[in-house]
C-alpha cells in the first residue's frame, strides 16, 4: 500500500508539471513575458514547493522579485533556465519509480 501511495503521488506530480511546462512552452512560443512571470511565480513556485524541490522553487522566485532585468534577452535566457531546470525533474519523475516496478514486474 505504501508504494502504491507514493507512485500515485509520483503521477499526480508529473502530470501536473507536464501542465505547468506545457503553459510555460506555449507562453515561451509566443514570447508573453507577462504570462512567463506569472507562470513562474505562481505555477512552477507552487509545484516545486509541493514537491520539494526548493532550488527550483527559489529560482522561480528570483525570475519575477530579481527585477528588473537588464532586458528583454535577459529574461528570456532566464526563463529558458527555469523551464531546462523544470524539464529535468520531468525527467527524473517520469523515469524513477515507473521505471522501478517496470524492472520488477519484468523479473518476476
Amino acid at each position: 500500500m505504501p508504494m502504491l501511495h507514493r507512485n500515485m503521488k509520483t503521477e499526480d506530480l508529473r502530470l501536473s508539471l507536464e501542465d505547468v511546462l506545457a503553459d510555460f512552452w506555449h507562453a515561451r512560443r509566443n514570447l508573453d513575458l507577462g504570462r512567463l512571470a506569472l507562470l513562474s511565480y505562481c505555477d512552477m513556485r507552487r509545484w516545486a514547493r509541493v514537491a520539494q524541490r526548493e532550488s527550483l522553487a527559489q529560482r522561480s522566485q528570483d525570475l519575477v522579485l530579481s527585477c528588473p532585468h537588464a532586458s528583454r534577452e535577459g529574461f528570456l535566457f532566464e526563463v529558458d533556465a527555469l523551464i531546462a531546470e523544470a524539464e529535468g525533474a520531468l525527467q527524473t519523475l517520469s523515469c524513477s519509480p515507473p521505471c522501478e516496478g517496470q524492472g520488477g514486474a519484468q523479473a518476476a
